[in-house]
């Protein structure tokens, strides 16, 4: 019999925490009470309390499922927190509210028309929640009997007893129902649902009346009462898709398969009339409800004029999302045209959009973020180390900041410490430059640089100056020589006489 080593056991890593650590993962959802106020620290939020609170009446619109076709605009500078609202909302609407990210040169490097690539993203963020009636068998596995033939191969025959409160019965087992009760291991006990139309299987949990047998049970063992009444019953199933996905499956050929294909192309738009007309169909009988979700645009002042004309038409539709759109930019020119606006945005579509701003961080909430992040990326700081990189967080930038936390964690496991000290910090602040620092060694060094165009006014000024003592040297020995040349030729002139 083979012996188990040690070493490989201790080798194997809890799976929970393989996520990767992102820039925004620490964002658990907008920290508010139930009065819509922001809490100071909450839910991975460090202040912008108005940006939040806004953000939230916003949230607590798309969750009553009443509006659509709203724009909403989160206008600030870089660095103060204009994504993690957009994925705060995100994580506070859940799975079952559709949710796009698109960034604005996303569309611009599609193998598509940029109406269609956002067409598909509004489509992407529309859900279609729709209701069926299916029969199941729902009760509590009893006993279970599978007859496995001596020859070695697979059961293809078993009895399964099933009970609630009120009855008892007995079923036949076909192969497959064989595996898949033998895959989710279901045995005596066990609170199962049987779809009658698939025969899928699923285990619901584990009966009150087995919570005291003294077998195997985990720590996730969830108990449930044995069901009541009949067997067999009617039960409403809901399932949530996008608009986008219904597209997909009716535009190709394979049908479902189409939504692992990759590239769907551009649909038609005969397709998505016939979509339209059959989910207005369900929802006048009662089987569907339209789920306004959220699409989100990241970088908007990247889009062109094109696309701003079509994002005017597209939120006046009866089935549009709530459109959030992000930018950094003050005043300067909408893309394609020679004509400058606030945000790089027309004015016609800045008027139909609700604008959150962002202020800038102070200090005391740039050290509230930076022990969050230190955290979420695991690394243990001394306190001096953490006032270090506020005051580098509050004299350069907060993301800048951000970025020292993990290559400072490096230079401290390299000298063999326990935690990230001010040396660390110190160490990493020589060896990467933040933007102020690259600008002013750019400046000192550009004549040594490729096509240079930045100079200060003292350098414009002495080239002017010598550009001014070339011509007048070169004017003044032009008329020099010609003069010389004239007196040459007046003393000719008797010769050849």
């Amino acid at each position: 019999m083979a012996s188990t080593d040690p070493k490989k056991i201790a080798e194997v890593r809890d799976v929970h925490r393989l996520e990767r650590i992102g820039a925004h993962s620490h964002i658990r959802g907008l920290g508010l009470d139930d009065a819509l106020d922001a809490r100071m620290i909450s839910q991975g939020m460090v202040g912008q309390n108005g940006a939040r609170r806004a953000a939230g009446v916003i949230l607590s619109m798309i969750q009553e499922e009443k509006i659509a076709g709203r724009a909403v605009l989160i206008a600030g500078q870089p660095g103060t927190g204009k994504t993690a609202i957009a994925m705060g909302m995100a994580k506070a609407l859940g799975e079952d509210t559709p949710f796009t990210m698109l960034a604005g040169s996303e569309i611009f490097s599609l193998e598509m028309s940029k109406t269609e690539a956002l067409t598909q993203a509004f489509r992407r963020s529309i859900g279609i929640r729709i209701r069926e009636e299916a029969e199941i068998i729902e009760g509590e596995v009893v006993e279970i009997e599978i007859e496995r033939p001596a020859n070695g191969q697979a059961a293809t025959f078993g009895k399964m007893t099933l009970k609630t409160t009120e009855m008892e019965t007995m079923y036949d087992l076909g192969q497959k129902m064989i595996e898949t009760i033998q895959k989710e291991g279901i045995a005596a006990g066990d609170i199962i649902t049987i779809d009658k139309s698939s025969g899928k299987i699923s285990l619901l949990g584990r009966s009150f009346a087995r919570s005291r047998d003294y077998d195997a049970m985990g720590p996730q063992t969830r108990f449930v009462q044995c069901p009541e009444g009949e067997l067999q019953k009617r039960k409403e199933v809901v399932h949530t898709v996008n608009l986008h996905e219904i597209d997909v499956i009716n535009s190709r050929q394979q049908g479902f398969l189409a939504l692992f294909a990759g590239d769907t192309g551009e649909i038609k738009s005969e397709v998505r009339e016939q979509i339209d007309a059959k989910v207005a169909e369900w929802r006048e009988e009662g089987k569907a409800d339209i789920v306004p979700g959220v699409l989100f645009i990241d970088e908007v002042h990247m889009l062109d004029i094109e696309c701003f004309s079509f994002l005017n038409r597209a939120l006046e539709a009866d089935s549009s999302p709530i459109v959030i759109m992000a930018t950094n930019r003050g005043i300067t020119n909408i893309r394609g045209t020679d004509y400058k606006s606030p945000h790089g945005i027309p004015l016609d579509l800045l008027d139909r959009m609700l604008i959150i701003s962002t202020q800038p961080y102070s200090q005391r909430e740039i050290r509230k973020i930076i022990d969050i992040r230190a955290e979420e990326e695991d690394v243990e700081m001394t306190e001096e180390a953490k006032e270090l990189l506020t005051k580098i967080g509050t004299e350069s930038t907060l993301r800048y900041a951000i970025h020292l936390i993990t290559v400072a964690n490096l230079v401290a496991l390299k000298r063999k410490a326990q935690e990230v000290d001010v040396q660390d910090i110190r160490k990493v602040y020589s060896l990467f430059v933040d933007v102020k620092r690259s600008t002013q060694f750019l400046i000192e060094y550009q004549q040594e640089f490729m096509f240079s165009e930045v100079q200060d006014d003292e350098a414009n000024e002495s080239e002017v100056q010598d550009s001014v003592r070339t011509l007048i040297h070169g004017a003044r020995s032009t008329e020099s020589a010609r003069m010389k040349a004239a007196d040459a030729a007046d003393a000719a002139m008797p010769q050849a006489k």
